[in-house]
């Protein structure tokens, strides 16, 4: 019987249990927030457009920049400022609290571990840290570097509606934006809406009433479902069909956030169909097709609705533009997959990584596309295998020290772009995938709850957790724990990784 994913609780986050111990490390994590939110404030200022602000501020414009201004002086460290100076761990200390502790997990023969010290760059634990590991979720890692880099934290995603080549029609162009609401109850607050996109529309198109909807959703290419993924993933509401058009991460009913949601078999024309209402015509009126040539060719102006006008008079000509949407940022993106593992959203945004470097909006493209990526950030991809962006294929391979690096990249600040994905981590017993872990009584797992920001990792006997914690003496440590052999159930294994990462979290190992 194939394997399906748990969905998470719906519960919100609850304040974690008070450990007096640890009351500067809990001001530690709110410093290192606002550190992290300065850092990407800063790092967006010198891209065009405005960008929400990500912890529920207003919209901040860009701050132009001209060349006669001091050129900015280099980025500060993120997160490592306040742990620089705190006593360093050392290998024998954190292999001695470690070891027992890892044989004892659980998590089956094939368990590979890298430690770092962020600051130092110090490896302080490892066991086969260069082994090419099935990651699970965890790969939801290098899609966020990949895309924050490839595309910038500020781009958002466009949906687009053009004249058709008849009086009346009406493409929709799918961009690729997993969050398009239908109307103001969509999944994911703030997103782009289809209601509002209709008016545009019916305002363009002036005395002519629209007649039909064509979907063009050619921009993504290959499969829609990726070969090697379980059996029941397209039916488990954990993923879907990755279309370039859709409404609430595909899923039916958008009211279900977390967990499992029944998703649409063909997310592109139900998302015509959802467009087609929003404009009054019945959704027998709406068809797969391909927007005129004029309105396909990216980086080229595309006539207004005010400019341009068919012969005779009629109405708007051919592939002049009648409205457009935008996404939420994709550091806002980026923050949704990873809190709540959005198997969707990471697919869409590694088909923007492809997008942006030229290759083929596609799974295989989306993942040549993150390792060159990877390649230019100065990580080593030999042994990186990607055939998604979200980690449900089995045929993926990442080693845990790739991981380990990439976090120390991101930490660190030699590469603001990608501080986004230090903010975008689940935090112990407070958000996410985590909000229900290191809550533990019995496996005194409670050490590690706000202080553990990491993202998880579960298939059919694959569990796997990597991130950032600080240690009792706040030392900053990037940690990468992967097992793709577990013989136990879920919960078992999830104790077995909690376990490692909050004594990690308890041990000053100095």
């Amino acid at each position: 019987m194939p394997h399906k994913p748990q969905p998470a609780h719906a519960s919100g986050p609850e304040e974690p249990p008070e450990q007096p111990r640890r009351r500067g490390l809990a001001a530690t994590v709110v410093v290192v927030v606002l550190l992290i939110a300065g850092l990407v404030a800063g790092a967006a200022i010198v891209r065009p457009g405005p960008v929400d602000g990500w912890l529920g501020g207003g919209d901040a414009g860009p701050t132009p920049t001209t060349a006669a201004e001091s050129p900015e002086p280099p980025p500060s460290p993120v997160l490592v400022a306040s742990a620089a100076n705190a006593p360093a761990p050392t290998p024998a200390g954190v292999k001695a609290a470690l070891d027992p502790v890892v044989a004892g997990a659980g998590l089956g023969a094939s368990l590979n571990i890298s430690v770092v010290d962020v600051a130092s760059g110090e490896e302080l634990y490892s066991r086969g840290p260069g082994v090419p590991t099935i990651p699970a979720s965890t790969t939801k890692l290098v899609t966020a570097a990949a895309v924050l880099s490839a595309r910038g934290a500020a781009y958002r995603i466009p949906t687009r509606v053009v004249a058709g080549d008849k009086p009346g029609e009406v493409v929709i162009i799918g961009g690729g934006d997993p969050t398009l609401a239908a109307g103001p109850t969509g999944t994911y607050p703030g997103a782009a809406r289809l209601d509002q996109l209709a008016e545009q529309v019916k305002e363009a198109l002036g005395g002519t009433a629209p007649t039909k909807v064509i979907v063009d959703s050619t921009l993504f290419t290959g499969p829609a479902i990726e070969p090697s993924w379980d059996p029941d993933v397209p039916t488990g509401g954990f993923g879907a069909a990755t279309t370039a058009l859709m409404i609430n991460g595909a899923r039916i009913n958008p009211k279900i956030t977390q967990g499992y949601a029944e998703r649409y078999r063909q997310p592109d024309l139900a998302a015509g169909q959802a467009f087609a209402r929003a404009l009054g015509l019945k959704t027998s009126a709406v068809s797969r097709g391909k927007a005129p040539e004029a309105a396909g060719a990216t980086g080229t102006a595309t006539p207004s609705a005010e400019t341009s006008l068919a012969a005779g008079g009629t109405g708007p000509a051919p592939g002049t533009e009648l409205g457009k949407v935008e996404s939420l940022p994709i550091l806002r993106l980026v923050e949704i997959m990873l809190v709540e593992s959005d198997n969707v959203v990471a697919e869409t945004l590694a088909r923007q990584v492809a997008i942006a470097r030229d290759q083929p909006a596609s799974y295989a493209g989306g993942g040549a596309a993150s390792r060159a990526v990877l390649t230019d950030l100065g990580l080593s991809t030999d042994d990186v295998t990607l055939s998604d962006g979200s980690g449900l294929s089995r045929k993926n391979r990442i080693t845990p020290v790739l991981l380990t690096d990439l976090l120390r990249l991101a930490a660190g600040g030699s590469h603001p772009e990608l501080a986004g994905l230090v903010a975008g981590l689940p935090v112990a017993a407070w958000s996410g995938t985590l909000r229900d872990r290191y809550r533990s009584p019995a496996v005194d797992s409670r050490a590690g709850a706000g202080v553990v920001r990491a993202k998880t990792g579960t298939l059919g006997g694959v569990n796997a957790i990597s991130g950032l914690l600080t240690t009792a003496d706040g030392r900053l440590l990037a940690f990468a724990v992967l097992a793709d052999k577990v013989p136990v159930g879920k919960d078992r294994a999830e104790v077995g990784l909690d376990k490692i990462t909050t004594t990690l979290a308890k041990c000053g190992c100095a």
